[in-house]
C-alpha cells in the first residue's frame, strides 16, 4: 500500500485547516508533523498545542516525526495531542529500545528514523519492533532541498533487509522527494511518501492526486511484471 504524507512544514499557515482539508479531500493518507527543537535540528517548528488543534478538524493519519534530543519525555503528550504514529530519531536516543516501548505503550504506532549518513545497521536489533522506517533523503530540519542520491540505495538495501527478516514494516521517505524522483523511490522500497513544497506549493488538491497517479501506475506495471 502506497501512502502520501504531506508535510504541514510546506503549507501556508495562515490557512491551515483549509490546506489540510485540500489535501485530505484529494486522498492524502497521512499529514506529516515534523516536531523540531532548535537542538537535534536547527530550526524550531511547533509543539502540542497546534497538533492538538490540527486534530480537532482532521481524520487524516497524524504521523509526529520527532526531530528532538531525548524524545521519550515527550511521547505521552504528543500522543494525547492526536498523534496515530510517532517516529523518533534513533539519533537523538539514548535508550532507543526504552523509548520505541515507551511509544508501544502509549497506543501509538511506532517509527524510527535514520538521518541520510546512519547506516540501517543502527536499527536492525529493533526493526521487529517498530510499524515504521523513516529514510531521511535529506539532512533534516530544513524544506525545499535536494534529495541526495545515495539515500535511494540505502532505501533499497533496509528493503531487503526487511524482506530478510519476513516483516512487512513501512519505509518512509522524507526530503526532496517530487514527482520527479518518487517512482525510483518507489522502486528502491519506499511505501510512504512525504512532500512539502511539491504538495503545498501551487494547487495542493492537484499536486496530491499526481502523486497518487504516480502510486497507481507504479502499482499496475508491478502487477504486470
Amino acid at each position: 500500500m502506497y501512502i502520501l504524507a504531506p508535510s504541514l512544514l510546506g503549507a501556508d499557515f495562515r490557512k491551515l485547516e483549509d490546506e489540510i482539508r485540500t489535501v485530505e479531500q484529494a486522498g492524502a493518507g497521512y499529514l506529516h508533523l515534523d516536531v523540531m527543537d532548535g537542538v537535534f535540528v536547527p530550526s524550531i517548528s511547533f509543539g502540542m498545542p497546534v497538533i492538538a488543534a490540527l486534530r480537532r478538524c482532521s481524520g487524516l493519519t497524524f504521523d509526529v516525526h520527532m526531530m528532538v534530543e531525548e524524545p521519550i519525555r515527550y511521547v505521552r503528550d504528543v500522543r494525547e495531542a492526536g498523534a496515530d504514529l510517532i517516529c523518533v530519531h534513533a539519533e537523538a536516543c539514548r535508550h532507543l529500545d526504552s523509548t520505541l516501548e515507551e511509544i508501544r505503550r502509549s497506543g501509538a504506532r511506532v517509527g524510527v528514523a535514520l538521518n541520510p549518513a546512519t547506516p540501517i545497521s543502527a536499527v536492525d536489533l529493533v526493526l521487529p519492533r517498530v510499524d515504521m522506517v523513516l529514510v531521511m533523503t535529506v539532512n533534516p530540519g530544513f524544506g525545499g532541498q535536494r534529495l541526495i542520491p545515495y539515500t535511494v540505495e540505502k532505501v533499497r538495501g533496509l528493503r531487503e533487509r526487511i524482506r530478510e527478516l519476513g516483516l512487512s514494516t513501512d519505509i518512509q521517505v522524507d526530503g526532496g522527494v517530487t514527482p520527479d524522483n518518487t517512482e525510483e523511490l518507489l522502486a528502491a522500497g519506499a511505501n510512504v511518501v512525504v512532500a512539502g513544497s511539491a504538495v503545498f506549493r501551487g494547487e495542493a488538491g492537484k499536486n496530491v492526486k499526481e502523486f497518487l497517479d504516480i502510486f497507481r501506475a507504479f502499482q499496475e506495471r508491478a502487477g504486470e511484471r
